[in-house]
């Protein structure tokens, strides 16, 4: 069985932070970097090249694939500043309702300016989305 090539490293967060080439973008990543480190208690890493991971729980398919992942975390993407939800966000409606103009796919959330986004109801929306999963195995 193949290896997910997504993993967590020793590689440098504050040196991948720096490498975004928008000004605004880098420093809302490094403000949402900041707020989750503060929500969850743990330090920020790294995931693969361009992943920000905070805490990790195992996953364990039915076919036996099997491997850890980041509660949440986060990437500043060209587009957006993407926050990754790995329990998705069918338990988090009232809070997206209150987040403002953002974006959903299945486990991100998509933000194109941490300013106008509501800073308290993403605070809760991390807190209980890694406090769900940090140190879990799910099945």
């Amino acid at each position: 069985m193949a290896e997910p090539r997504t993993t967590r490293n020793t590689a440098d967060v504050g040196a991948f932070l720096a490498t975004v080439a928008d000004d605004r973008r880098r420093d809302d990543a490094r403000a949402l970097c900041a707020l989750m480190a503060e929500v969850t208690g743990e330090a920020p890493r790294m995931w693969g090249t361009s992943i920000i991971g905070f805490g990790t729980y195992r996953y364990r398919y039915a076919s036996g694939r099997e491997g850890d992942w980041p509660p949440v975390g986060l990437s500043p993407r060209k587009q957006a500043l993407t926050l990754y939800v790995a329990e998705g966000f069918d338990r988090h409606a009232d809070l997206l309702a209150r987040l403002g103009p953002v974006t959903t796919g299945k486990g991100c959330l998509y933000i194109r300016r941490l300013a106008e986004v509501d800073t308290e109801a993403l605070r809760e929306l991390v807190k209980a989305a890694f406090d769900r999963l940090d140190g879990t195995t799910v099945t």
